[in-house]
């Protein structure tokens, strides 16, 4: 469902009488209209059309509109419980106005942290391109309406790509990694504390877990979408020029904002599955585009390779880029922290990688579209 407020009237207006307006909207001749505004901020799902009615893991993406989520193929006929509240769309995606920011950790700004990683830096100008973001992690219930449709057919050479990112779509040599359904639903049940389950049940709205990158690519395309940029990622996070500390801010993490530190629900001092939270469970963490769950719940895996040296090499001048050449050993960028992370690891900026082939309880992701 589309959110508005009254700065997406005002917005409008200023269409007509931009000069005017700026003071009023508190911007700057070309900056991005602010979260609320005409074109930003509210939330509207993504009309898809998979390609492939038959069923098979290879689909085409659809044009975003302002559908609700449930319109997509991984929502349809499931009801609306997640969040804390129980009742938001687990498809909900949010459109984020592109801009340019400021990618990777200062040394005097917002974000700055004095323990940070060195390949958090150096800090440097990224532009990205308007897109939408899925609100919530995708969930078990999810991913089992992608399997439901799944043949293990891989996709066509291409598809899934970044429609502004050359290369950044499915490869061939990538095919063998599509496996057989039923090896692939053997295999979600990577660790015990792996969310899966064969049956729908308690687990639906948690976050899927223990799927390996190659599979939440080819979720991510079935569902209209793609995966997003580490650039894209980090925008939504940061909240683009706001260059926040964590998503919600500078305040410190705590178990309001984030599930983190195996303290959301389980026994002090171990990790185990009531430390696994629904998506959205917590939302005094909401991003500055109401998006939930980027610090903490899940490590997010993004479309780029990772290298530590990325930003200050072909990543030093980003528009609308991403890793897809540079090589690397460690695998592909995971952001965000998980339930077991502790608070200070949390942080827009942060960032690690895996190899793609690894299924882990801590690993899920959100998938992005194109307008």
């Amino acid at each position: 469902m589309e959110r508005r407020s009254w700065t997406t009237w005002l917005a409008a207006s200023c269409a007509l009488f931009a000069g005017a307006c700026n003071d009023i909207l508190g911007m700057d001749p070309g900056a991005p209209v602010p979260s609320g505004a005409a074109g930003d901020g509210g939330t509207a799902g993504a009309g898809a059309q998979t390609g492939n009615p038959a069923g098979g893991a290879g689909g085409q993406t659809g044009g975003t509109g302002g559908e609700s989520g449930s319109t997509r193929p991984s929502c349809m006929g499931l009801p609306e419980t997640c969040g804390a509240e129980q009742t938001l769309d687990c498809c909900e995606s949010v459109y984020i106005t592109g801009y340019k920011f400021p990618m990777g950790r200062s040394a005097g700004g917002p974000d700055a942290f004095p323990d940070g990683k060195v390949w958090e830096q150096p800090e440097h100008e990224a532009t990205v391109s308007s897109f939408f973001l899925d609100r919530m992690e995708v969930t078990v219930g999810r991913f089992r309406q992608f399997l439901a449709e799944y043949d293990g057919t891989p996709p066509a050479p291409g598809a899934g790509a970044h429609p502004l990112i050359e290369g950044s779509g499915w490869l061939p040599e990538w095919d063998a990694e599509v496996l057989p359904k039923a090896d692939l639903i053997q295999q979600l049940h990577c660790h015990p504390l792996s969310t899966w389950t064969d049956q729908p049940g308690d687990n639906e709205d948690l976050p899927m877990t223990c799927a390996k990158w190659y599979e939440m690519f080819l979720f991510c395309l079935w569902d209209g979408g793609r995966l997003p940029t580490e650039a894209e990622w980090e925008y939504a996070a940061a909240g683009g020029l706001d260059n926040r500390l964590f998503p919600w801010g500078g305040e410190a993490a705590d178990g309001t904002r984030a599930v983190m530190d195996c303290a959301w629900g389980g026994t002090p001092g171990t990790c185990d599955m009531a430390d696994i939270a629904p998506v959205g469970s917590a939302p005094g963490g909401e991003s500055l585009h109401g998006i939930r769950d980027l610090a903490g719940s899940m490590w997010e895996y993004t479309l780029d390779k990772y290298s530590d040296v990325w930003y200050s090499g072909g990543g030093s001048t980003c528009v609308d880029c991403a890793n897809l050449t540079m090589p690397s050993t460690m695998g592909r960028s995971i952001r965000g922290g998980a339930f077991d992370t502790p608070a200070a690891e949390l942080r827009s900026v942060r960032r690690d990688s895996i190899i793609p082939t690894y299924r882990g309880q801590y690993l899920g992701f959100r998938c992005a579209r194109s307008p």
